[in-house]
């Protein structure tokens, strides 16, 4: 082809390539991108250097990942609209860590824009939320949503790590606030893919923080909104999240049926983070209708996909689930050696799941008939769950048992009165 039959554009290849490094740092599919006039397999063969699009095409695509239209044709841009920070956040959505980071850093020291500051400190906040440095990342994270103000609602990213940050931290009251103005701002610019992304999230947080009929009616409303959508990735967050719920709610018939609905879905695709999570799920599923072997069964499957994601914590909440298991199945002395290997690795990720950790620990020494030792683990457990009353109602219970059977009989009963009335709490 002559360059007479694309005067608009330097070349299809190049067009292409800028195209899918627009695309990828948008965090966007091919389908998502895709539009009236430009489907999701044009969009393929533009990126292949197969088919140039039409200026107006070429607009629409530029609108739709953010950048100038002009970038995109040539590699150029209007000095004002050039983007510093394209090639960063390229190699955050590629997964690559070392060279994202060293990018932000590096724009970071010679920012003097606001905007650029608030940019390149949400990327590393990302970076640090991705690497378990919850701390860091919120930090991080609430800086770059005051330098850019508004204008974070255009940075989905950013809100979607500090939200999920919060909710390791069990600030579920801080996620649902940023969650719901990052869906508001969604629902403003009728932009289907991110009202579903922090639909799902909000759900979760909401799950988390107890509001379950809340959390029933959006994932109803966004279920609805998505039935013509055949993403199986988007069909397993739905799944999920509607396992999570019903499980929340005692209903594990329910949650179990929706967890391996998740997992069906995902074995279309090749994400290994999602597959590891929907086993997890479903292994936490099994044990609490106590079927402490087919958990161990489903944890052992899932386990390669989990180390292949490469999370660490992720790794940790498998190998809790283990230990929970093995303690089921009498192999006490397994689970105590598991349960209080990963309570060091989750105290520095999320303190209720370290405070279960400590409870499974502590039920097998108990088990064991080392009542002396469990109660010092459940005190440690009570500790880590103080904002989760939910998993304290049952270490307070286990406690007042081990007390009363050391003649305890006064502690036992204050106990017993602290779980009531967290029960009570829980059901309200």
């Amino acid at each position: 082809m002559s360059k007479r039959g694309w005067p608009h554009v330097d070349d299809p290849i190049s067009v292409g390539r800028r195209l899918k490094d627009a695309r990828l740092a948008a965090g966007m599919s091919q389908r998502e991108l895709s539009f009236p006039g430009c489907t999701a397999v044009y969009i393929c063969r533009i990126e292949r250097g197969d088919r140039v699009p039409s200026l107006q095409v070429l607009r629409e695509l530029a609108r739709r990942v953010g950048v100038d239209e002009d970038y995109l044709a040539t590699g150029t841009a209007r000095a004002a609209e050039s983007d510093p920070l394209l090639e960063a956040d390229v190699a955050l959505r590629l997964g690559q860590p070392e060279l994202a980071e060293l990018l932000y850093t590096q724009a970071l020291e010679g920012a003097g824009e606001r905007t650029i500051r608030g940019r390149a400190l949400g990327g590393l906040g990302q970076l640090d939320f991705e690497a378990g440095r919850i701390e860091d990342a919120i930090g991080r994270l609430e800086e770059a949503r005051q330098l850019l103000g508004e204008a974070v609602l255009d940075h989905p990213g950013i809100l979607d790590a500090l939200g999920r940050s919060y909710a390791m931290r069990n600030e579920y009251e801080a996620a649902i606030a940023v969650f719901g103005e990052a869906l508001a701002h969604a629902q403003e610019r009728e932009d289907t893919k991110e009202k579903t992304r922090f639909s799902v999230l909000l759900a979760n947080a909401l799950i988390d923080n107890g509001s379950l009929a809340e959390a029933g009616e959006l994932l109803g409303t966004t279920i609805g909104q998505a039935s013509g959508d055949r993403d199986p990735i988007l069909q397993a967050r739905l799944y999920w999240s509607q396992s999570r719920l019903h499980t929340a709610a005692g209903n594990s018939e329910s949650a179990a049926r929706y967890a391996r609905m998740a997992l069906a879905a995902i074995e279309f695709t090749d994400h290994a983070e999602y597959a590891a999570r929907a086993h997890h799920l479903l292994a936490y599923i099994e044990l609490e209708r106590g079927n402490p072997s087919e958990a161990l069964v489903l944890l052992d499957q899932g386990y390669p996909l989990v180390t292949r994601a490469g999370e660490r914590s992720v790794q940790a909440l498998f190998r809790l689930e283990k230990a929970r298991a093995l303690s089921r199945l009498g192999r006490n002395e397994e689970a105590i050696a598991i349960a209080m290997e990963v309570a060091g690795t989750l105290e520095e990720r999320n303190q209720t799941d370290a405070g279960r950790a400590y409870a499974v620990a502590a039920e097998a020494f108990a088990e064991h008939g080392d009542r002396s030792r469990a109660l010092e683990l459940y005190e440690l457990a009570a500790d880590h769950m103080a904002d989760t009353p939910t998993y304290l109602v049952d270490v307070y219970s286990k406690m007042a048992e081990l007390l009363e059977a050391e003649g305890r009989k006064d502690e036992a009963l204050e106990l017993l009165k602290k779980a009531v009335g967290l029960k009570e709490q829980v059901r309200h």
